[in-house]
């Protein structure tokens, strides 16, 4: 299995909106973006959806600077729909 396509496996989760960001964050940002960001994005795939969703609509927060970088884009996807 390729890296995307594993990523992609991962991008299902348990919640439509949680699917519908982080894919559409995999097919037009994830092959283009810096290495930081793609760290950052494994690492948001690797949580659970609560944890994941509440950091993404601004619930919870993270010290880890790229996490935030990747956050606030992720974010702009969101309010770009």
């Amino acid at each position: 299995m390729s890296e995307i396509s594993r990523l992609r496996w991962l991008c299902r989760r348990g919640m439509k909106e949680l699917d519908v960001v982080m894919t559409g964050y995999l097919d037009n940002y994830y092959r283009d973006a810096v290495e930081a960001d793609q760290q950052s994005f494994k690492i948001l795939l690797e949580m659970p959806d609560p944890d994941l969703f509440a950091l993404l609509v601004g619930r919870d927060s993270t010290d880890d600077a790229n996490l935030v970088s990747l956050l606030i884009t992720l974010r702009k996807l969101v309010s770009n729909r």
